[in-house]
């Protein structure tokens, strides 16, 4: 029953600094009687061994043992900490011991959590107590004077408390500096050593950052981290991306190749030029050898039919900020399918799907009137969404009132779709078929309580179309994402999102204006002196949302269209095969053609030459109109341009800047592209 570790950030409230720990004996408090049937009562002696975690809002008891619930007391509902000599009835051996003694106030909010180890809802104490602590190998009168700083803070009022607690948090972590014993080499070079917080979902864990020429180190100002210091060979980086956080420019994600003790890093600085120093300094250093991948480049390949609608997705949410490790700012994904009733879902069925041209909140018209007429009666700046398409508190679903808890597709659906307060959309997870829908599942059988309806809160109520099987809601939505009505249509929810109908003149042309809080540049929080009222504000952002950086000023393109047309083997010229004609296309459709007949025709033609033009595999080849030129894509990130039949190389292009120009004067000459599937997947022209 010990030695299982159940404490973590997750635990404390949000903003909560953990500092530090110290071996403790806990002894239980005198007002349990031991005829109750409770934890307590299991443990004859009186006593529990842990660990006491003191934190900037609350002292954590740890205790060794699982049958015993992790105990948090806030500071704000504890009446008095002081040393004292403690009396224990059940064990002589404590008595005349100096001891932490924590007596709580009438308004008392002590939370028990994870007793047996079991993930439950916690559970709020409310008797009186009083509560003894023994530190085994630290003297009380050195550890108390810092706790007894942060219970003052917490009967401050609340403007007062902010500034001392944040004075209190400053003024530890300025004396913190990396250990040099944990470096890997001593003989190697540092370079900078500064101050961060890593950033992952729901935490933010203050630590150093030190970067050598052959090592990145971040070492966590406490013992919460899984790893005393994380560890990323320079060689190992393949990715440094500056990032937004709280609307402001501090952030930088470091993603690493396989075998990296971690996948991804995301530090946020105190200040801009800090995090632009380290920046330069990772980016500079002979060890770190990126991968570069214009944008305009991603964008050209997902056009051309290279690179699928959700790795297109991930990659545009990256570019705007958008970060699983910051839960503000998580990658949002469209909700595409809008039949949540039917038992089959038939996806060539264009009215199965939602109209991505309008926001969530457009797609009602009744309720969309209705918030316009709302929206009349503001002061400026007027918006019409009251909530955002992502927040935390959408992305995580935490505890909350049974009722309004996920706990169905269809519900979700009708909700966002007509409540006059949801608009929420998507997450990755809704899309990505080779991760476990644990979303979907209440795998651990945890009691949220019972919905109005008589319903226990268990797994997400599924769509008859997917049989019962939450794997299936994945593959079908995946699908329809991936389907030809979706490509048609998906750039324009790029524009929303994205792009140039985000902000402004557009935005309120296509009924898409949030609260101004949630865009980049309403506010600068580096300007804000007061402590407090910067605090209000940053609450505000987290917990509102943030619409992602734009990344777009203008229509963003349409993916080149896919039409059902066969592929038909014309007669070779100069060594290739001429490409099929507008009229002998259309009335192929006419007559019933698939694509598959392209390959009842392979048999009949032979190599007549060859030409490698790219490093890595080609993803696509198209022909001009008057068959001069053929045009290839390949997964190094160049298209090439060859005449024919010499296969001379014309043009090449390696930044997308120029290649989108290129292709806007050449695609006049391009039919377009086509997905064949069988035993011969690929993308083919026509």
């Amino acid at each position: 029953m010990e030695g299982v570790e159940r404490f973590s950030l997750l635990l404390l409230e949000a903003g909560e600094i953990y500092f530090e720990d110290y071996a403790a004996i806990y002894l239980l408090p005198k007002e349990v009687p031991a005829a109750l049937n409770t934890w307590e009562a299991k443990f004859e002696s009186g006593t529990i061994r842990g660990r006491l975690k003191v934190c900037s809002k609350s002292l954590v008891f740890d205790p060794r043992d699982s049958r015993a619930p992790i105990i948090k007391f806030p500071y704000r509902g504890i009446e008095v900490i002081e040393e004292t000599i403690s009396s224990h009835a059940n064990d002589l051996m404590f008595n005349g011991e100096e001891v932490v003694r924590v007596v709580e106030a009438r308004s008392n909010l002590t939370v028990e959590m994870l007793e047996r180890g079991v993930l439950q809802p916690y559970r709020f104490c409310r008797e009186v107590r009083t509560h003894q602590f023994q530190l085994i190998y630290a003297e009380v009168s050195t550890v108390l004077p810092q706790v007894s700083q942060l219970h003052r803070a917490s009967t401050l009022p609340p403007n007062d408390q902010n500034t001392m607690v944040q004075a209190i948090v400053r003024s530890r972590q300025q004396r913190k500096r990396f250990d040099r014993a944990l470096l890997t080499d001593l003989s190697e070079k540092e370079v900078y050593e500064g101050l961060a917080s890593k950033v992952t979902p729901l935490v933010t864990n203050p630590g150093t950052v030190l970067v050598t020429d052959a090592v990145l180190y971040f070492q966590s100002h406490n013992n919460a981290e899984k790893h005393p210091v994380i560890r990323i060979n320079l060689g190992e980086i393949r990715q440094v991306i500056k990032r937004r956080y709280l609307l402001r420019q501090v952030g930088l994600e470091v993603f690493c190749r396989e075998h990296c003790m971690v996948k991804h890093l995301l530090l946020v600085f105190k200040k801009c030029e800090e995090r632009d120093l380290v920046y330069e300094v990772l980016v500079t250093q002979p060890g770190v050898s990126l991968d570069l991948q214009a944008q305009d480049n991603m964008t050209f390949q997902w056009q051309a039919g290279a690179v699928s609608n959700y790795d297109y997705l991930c990659y545009l949410n990256s570019q705007a900020d958008r970060s699983e490790n910051d839960l503000t700012q998580y990658p949002v994904f469209p909700w595409v399918v809008a039949d949540y009733t039917s038992a089959d879902l038939d996806l060539s069925d264009p009215a199965v799907y939602r109209d991505l041209t309008k926001p969530v909140g457009a797609l009602n018209e009744e309720r969309l009137s209705r918030l316009k007429e709302r929206c009349k009666d503001m002061p400026e700046p007027r918006f019409l969404y009251g909530s955002h398409y992502s927040t935390p508190g959408f992305v995580t679903d935490a505890f909350d009132h049974p009722d309004r808890m996920f706990n169905s597709l269809k519900e979700t659906w009708e909700n966002v779709t007509a409540n006059p307060s949801d608009f929420k959309e998507l997450i990755p997870q809704f899309y990505n078929p080779e991760t476990t829908p644990e979303f979907l599942i209440n795998a651990s059988n945890i009691d949220f309580g019972v919905r109005q309806n008589g319903k226990p809160v268990g797994d997400v109520e599924l769509p008859p179309w997917a049989k019962g099987d939450p794997s299936r809601v994945v593959r079908m939505l995946r699908d329809a994402l991936e389907s030809e009505v979706v490509s048609a249509s998906l750039h324009h929810w790029i524009d929303l999102v994205f792009g140039y109908k985000q902000r402004g003149e557009e935005a309120e042309k296509a009924d898409n204006v949030f609260y101004h809080l949630c865009y980049e540049g309403s506010v600068d929080l580096g300007a804000v002196t007061d402590l407090n009222d910067r605090l209000a504000l940053e609450v505000q952002i987290t917990e509102f949302g943030q619409v992602p950086k734009q990344l777009f000023s203008r229509p963003h393109p349409a993916r080149c269209s896919t039409p059902h047309l066969p592929l038909h083997c014309g007669p070779v010229l100069g060594g290739q095969a001429s490409p099929v004609g507008d009229e002998e296309a259309e009335a192929s459709i006419g007559a019933g053609a698939v694509p598959g007949d392209v390959w009842q025709c392979l048999g009949s033609l032979q190599v007549v030459g060859e030409c490698r033009v790219h490093r890595e595999a080609v993803m696509g080849l198209s022909f001009t109109c008057d068959t001069t030129k053929i045009m290839s894509v390949g997964r190094d990130a160049l298209a090439k341009l060859l005449s024919l039949p010499s296969l001379e190389q014309v043009r090449v292009w390696e930044e997308m800047g120029e290649a989108g120009r290129g292709w806007e004067r050449e695609r006049a000459g391009f039919r377009g592209w086509k997905w064949l599937g069988g035993l011969g997947k690929g993308w083919m022209c026509f």
